[in-house]
């Protein structure tokens, strides 16, 4: 019997299982690209795989085999796109954010589980129980009576599970709960007139199998089946032992508060918009690492380009020492007119260290930024960067017009996208609290199907019964009882209906043989409900505030990009004028040279010439790097810098750049 009954219940509790978890096990989400990062899913037996961790990957620290391919004779030469690759596929803060999307993929999994999970009943609150009406105990039970050596499970109410009803999302993951006690209990008795004996000894099993399943509607529905098995020595019993199954549905639905799908979604809902707003912080990311990638490449290209402007005018300033010198050792010099030519050489040698000092700080900067752990590579700590591309001014911007610009913007612009749909967040949320503001009316029924068998155990009645007996025949249910009871008196005997094992209680219970229904209605409501109103009044002021500061930074794009394209064109009529002006000074500096050297002129003007062309080259350099800064910032605030650059996003998510990295057959030495 034992074997029957576990045999049942396992098979009930694993087909409800299934049927209600196939619906999920098809609706789950498809892998990731990310395959490095992702957490991979316990691969087992379906039974047991939900309560098996995921298998998280540890984090990445190695670089690229792309610097180790752009790598010759301690040089690393790289052009701009290369060095945009190596920022993709090795910088540390986009290897972060690759993480923000994965995360979010598990809370959507969180989301659409539901809320949280019904507490499971603990094994010491079935100890003893028994189906009502089962046996003596059973009988005590249904008349509320308890005996001091009794541990009887205290009684329920019908809307137990009513403490769900609002706006918070039932448990949508199905719950499997199995109970099974064992228990042996002795009860001394007060009254014998029902038990016959003085001391009552209980020996029961109970089984207790439910499967619970939340619903989008904002209900609840569970399925449960219970078998009893109890065992004593009262002698009154007419069976004995014997077994009470039961299996009941019920069904609870939200009515005002917490009804409908899209309030108990919003969650899941806001999980999915989440992923979105996922992408683009992503692709947020991606664009600062760029921007910075781009100003840091080609300001470096600026900074060698001021190196050997630096480097000419030492060239020079020590050349020019070097004639006077010889001129003073002549006598065709005083030798206080070689002092400002010494002085010269002096400063030159100063701002070429500054200039050395600045490249390879900005060297270093580079590095960091291309690798995930700095210059701690050691390929990387060894070799100078060398780049390979120039900043190029063009005469004409050759730029759209304005308008065609600020609609670029506003429909590329990944900050105002996301604004649009942190909105599109906030009004989803907002479906909690607008509901709320219901009262909750819930309907709740449920039906049942209960069976009871057991041995025959015939019942001698007293003799007063018995003197109160037809004398001619005996009526259903009374007859002589067995013979070694050794007694004249007759005996009841159970209705032969419930006499047999677990299969003929199971058998009453799939046949409807005692079914009970019930239903009914529960309402709550809060005078004045002042927390539900103000909550909804909050949310709603502050949907209004989002949608003002989204219109604010929408007409903010305008100034934005009209700011930009004025600095770009500022920055390059800056430049024109600094390269003229270094063309000048140029040629200033060789008459001034042609005018010393025919005696018309002084060591003092030709050293003051010399300033001049250094600080000319120095701001020619400045305006080189302010247009390059400009041309990028006006990318960025147009949000086209991927397109301009030809980064793909999902290149760039999967941290693998497809396109390869080619060097031209002859190297520069130096940049």
């Amino acid at each position: 019997m034992r074997s029957a009954s576990r045999k049942f219940r396992q098979c009930t509790a694993v087909a409800l299982a299934v049927m209600l978890n196939a619906p999920f096990a098809l609706a789950q989400t498809a892998p990731s690209q990310m395959q490095a990062i992702t957490p991979v899913r316990p691969s087992s037996f379906v039974a047991i795989r939900p309560y098996k961790a995921p298998y998280v990957p540890a984090i990445q620290l190695s670089n690229s085999g792309r610097i180790a391919s752009l790598t010759r004779a301690g040089n690393l030469y790289l052009t701009a796109q290369d060095a945009v690759a190596l920022a993709i596929e090795n910088n540390i803060d986009v290897e972060i954010a690759r993480y923000n999307p994965i995360t979010d993929e598990w809370r959507l999994e969180r989301s659409e589980a539901g809320g949280a999970l019904p507490g499971v009943p603990s094994g010491t609150s079935q100890v003893g129980s028994v189906a009502r009406g089962q046996g003596v105990r059973g009988s005590q039970a249904a008349a509320g009576v308890s005996t001091s050596g009794g541990g009887t499970s205290g009684t329920g109410t019908s809307n137990a599970t009513i403490s769900q009803i609002g706006p918070v999302t039932p448990a949508l993951d199905p719950v499997v709960q199995d109970n099974t006690t064992f228990s042996h209990t002795s009860s001394p008795q007060a009254n014998l007139a029902q038990s016959a004996v003085a001391n009552l000894i209980d020996n029961t099993r109970s089984y207790t199998d439910s499967v619970q399943q939340g619903l989008l509607t904002g209900g609840q529905a569970s399925v449960t089946f219970t078998e009893s098995y109890l065992n004593e020595n009262a002698p009154t019993n007419l069976l004995n032992p014997t077994y009470a199954p039961n299996l009941s549905l019920s069904v609870q639905q939200n009515f005002l508060s917490g009804f409908g799908f899209a309030v108990n979604s919003r969650n899941i809902n806001v999980a999915k918009v989440n992923l979105q707003i996922d992408d683009l912080n992503f692709k947020s990311q991606v664009i600062s690492v760029v921007v910075n990638t781009l100003n840091l490449y080609y300001g470096l290209v600026a900074d060698y380009q001021d190196l050997r402007a630096k480097q000419s005018a030492v060239e020079v300033a020590q050349q020019f020492y070097a004639n006077n010198k010889k001129q003073v050792e002549i006598g065709t010099m005083a030798p206080l007119d070689i002092t400002n030519a010494e002085a010269q050489v002096a400063s030159s040698e100063q701002d070429l260290v500054v200039s050395q000092t600045t490249l390879v700080q900005q060297e270093l900067s580079l590095k960091n930024v291309l690798s995930r752990t700095g210059t701690a590579d050691p390929l990387l700590a060894n070799v100078h960067i060398v780049p390979l591309d120039r900043i190029d001014v063009p005469e004409q911007d050759n730029l759209p017009p304005l308008s065609q610009l600020v609609s670029r913007a506003r429909a590329n612009r990944v900050d105002i996208a996301a604004e649009r749909m942190n909105l599109q967040v906030a009004a989803l949320s907002a479906l909690g609290t607008s509901n709320g503001v219901l009262p909750q009316l819930a309907g709740f029924a449920s039906t049942s199907n209960a069976g009871l068998a057991g041995k025959a155990q015939p019942v001698p009645l007293s003799p007063q019964e018995a003197a109160r007996l037809p004398a001619q025949q005996f009526p259903p249910g009374i007859g002589p009882c067995p013979a070694n009871y050794h007694t004249n008196l007759p005996c009841e005997f159970p209705d032969p209906y419930v006499v047999g094992g677990l299969q003929k209680a199971i058998g009453q219970v799939f046949r409807r043989n005692y079914p009970s229904e019930n239903a009914g209605v529960f309402f709550a409501a809060t005078l004045r409900n002042r927390q539900s109103q103000a909550d909804y009044a909050i949310d709603q002021l502050t949907i209004r505030q989002t949608q003002l500061q989204d219109q604010r930074d929408l007409n903010q794009v305008a100034v934005d990009v009209a700011n930009q394209v004025t600095a770009l064109r500022q920055a390059r009529a800056r430049y024109q004028a600094a390269v003229r002006n270094r063309i000048l000074e140029e040629q200033l500096l060789d008459a001034e040279q042609k005018k010393f050297s025919l005696g018309a002129s002084t060591p003092y003007n030709v050293v003051t010439q010399q300033r001049d062309l250094a600080t000319a080259q120095s701001n020619e350099v400045a305006a080189l790097v302010a247009y390059s800064n400009a041309r990028v910032a006006l990318d960025q605030t147009t949000g086209s810098t991927l397109e301009v650059n030809h980064i793909s996003l999902d290149e760039s998510k999967s941290g693998r750049i497809v396109r390869p990295s080619t060097l031209p057959e002859s190297l520069p030495a130096h940049p």
